[in-house]
């Protein structure tokens, strides 16, 4: 991939570029070889068992470990060389967001907002929106300590969108709420990427978050891609997506050299 007109060329170029991306511990393999785009405003499902490689890739992503190979885009900033610019570019919300119990949505989003680099003179407003979109302005001024953990999932989305960046990745973002708690996240996420315009990569474990949610799914399994096709085309023959994920999951345990013995 060439770095001369990447970041000009940044409205035809992919919000997300994978190629070849790697991540090894001693000899244990947590993402081999991965190969994908996401288009800017797309929002796709990362699916795959427990030990597939999303959260490892994911971390890679947002810049949390580094990567022992490959190389990887967002926005057209090289995660590894231009770092710092690719970092402004991206939005994250990990599966157990690190949310300081003693601080209010207000001052825990400003907090991230100064990390960011949002500038001083439109800080304020930065915040106000995010908590705003987010459904937080009534308890603004409540230690976060206090509120139910739906709510602390939407601090956490708060302080993932902002710097506004155009990516957003979601490592399980329903996980542990009630269903009450998981529509009103789940139709947020919607929103966020209807209004905000951005691109998302959302890991989930609930299939039915992927239907309501995603236009693409990116399946992995033991660190590999073993599919990446539109949820119209997965599903445009009547076939629901657990079908489709049970399919190929057996066919891709049959098919693999050696599986009986790798780790889980």
């Amino acid at each position: 991939m060439s770095n001369g007109s990447s970041t000009q060329k940044q409205g035809n170029s992919p919000a997300i570029e994978v190629v070849g991306l790697a991540k090894r511990y001693g000899d244990f393999e947590a993402v081999r070889g991965l190969d994908f785009e996401v288009k800017p405003g797309e929002v796709v499902g990362f699916l795959g068992p427990n030990g597939a490689g999303k959260t490892t890739t994911m971390r890679m992503l947002t810049g949390f470990i580094p990567a022992t190979d490959g190389e990887a885009r967002i926005a057209g900033h090289d995660i590894f060389s231009d770092a710092t610019n690719a970092r402004r570019a991206i939005g994250y919300l990990p599966e157990t967001p690190p949310l300081y119990p003693e601080m209010t949505p207000t001052s825990y989003v400003d907090f991230v907002a100064r990390l960011k680099g949002v500038p001083r003179r439109s800080r304020k407003e930065a915040v106000e929106r995010a908590l705003g979109r987010c459904g937080l302005l009534d308890v603004r001024g409540r230690e976060i300590r206090q509120l139910s953990k739906g709510y602390r999932q939407r601090v956490g989305l708060a302080q993932a969108i902002v710097h506004e960046p155009k990516v957003l990745v979601l490592d399980e973002p329903t996980v542990g709420l009630d269903p009450i708690q998981i529509r009103e996240i789940r139709l947020l996420i919607q929103d966020l990427a209807a209004t905000g315009g951005q691109t998302v990569l959302l890991s989930t474990h609930i299939l039915a978050e992927v239907d309501a949610i995603c236009q693409r799914v990116i399946l992995l399994d033991r660190g590999r891609k073993v599919l990446d096709q539109s949820l119209t085309e997965l599903t445009g023959g009547g076939v629901s997506l657990e079908e489709v994920f049970t399919r190929v999951m057996t066919r891709d345990e049959a098919t693999e050299p050696g599986a009986e013995g790798e780790a889980a």
